[in-house]
């Protein structure tokens, strides 16, 4: 009974530092803080030291130093691709991957069944994980509708992500205002200009210090 109780205290503990960790990450990638990314990425590891990298490749990219956005990726595929037998773990490598595709459309070829790969293991594991649809709403916004690629489905998979992310969460909880935004995104693509303003101020509501939605909102009224 005590060992099981010492073992609950741990996992619980666990759980609560890995929810932290991320919290903190998640700050730091909304302010777009290069720096404390940099330094989050260095004093995490597994899962979370997976996670800062994806953030600091994304804010990296966006600030226009795409060798430490590639560095960033490739550093976090290494360290995350032999535990893709995790579900969380293989939907952040989906997400690695169609990013390194994005930086370079010439790993396509290489990097394109990867992401089926990871996102199908994704399905087997963690079928009604939010950052799972809000992955395949990214990647069906990347791809190109002669790949598969469509904006519609784009806006069904982020409304699936955000019906997802309403329920309670305690650990691994990133992405709900980037639903919202991506979602933004596919609806302006469309002509939706009024729906994507919309769905920006909801991911505003949802995080009132994310960067990229204001950054959106100031550009488009």
């Amino acid at each position: 009974m005590k060992t099981l109780i010492i073992a609950s205290s741990l996992a619980i503990i666990s759980s609560l530092t890995q929810a932290n960790e991320i919290a903190a990450i998640d700050g730091a990638s909304n302010q777009m803080n290069i720096e404390q990314l940099t330094r989050l990425s260095q004093q995490t590891d597994g899962y979370e030291k997976g996670y800062a990298l994806y953030r600091l490749a994304i804010n990296a990219n966006i600030l226009g130093q795409k060798s430490k956005a590639l560095s960033a990726l490739q550093e976090a595929e290494s360290l995350l691709a032999s535990e893709q037998d995790n579900g969380e773990v293989a939907t952040l490598l989906a997400a690695i991957y169609g990013m390194q595709i994005g930086l370079d459309l010439t790993k396509g070829r290489s990097y394109g069944p990867k992401v089926s790969a990871a996102i199908n293991t994704a399905e087997n594991l963690v079928p009604d994980s939010p950052r799972l649809a809000l992955v395949k709403a990214i990647s069906a916004y990347s791809t190109p509708v002669e790949y598969g690629g469509s904006m519609q489905h784009a806006i069904e998979l982020g409304s699936r992500a955000i019906e997802l992310f309403e329920k309670p969460c305690d650990n691994i909880c990133w992405g709900y205002a980037e639903a919202y935004t991506w979602r933004g995104l596919a609806k302006q693509n469309l002509g939706d200009q009024q729906g994507a303003v919309a769905d920006w101020k909801a991911a505003l509501r949802v995080q009132s210090d994310y960067a990229w939605a204001s950054f959106l909102l100031k550009q488009n009224q």
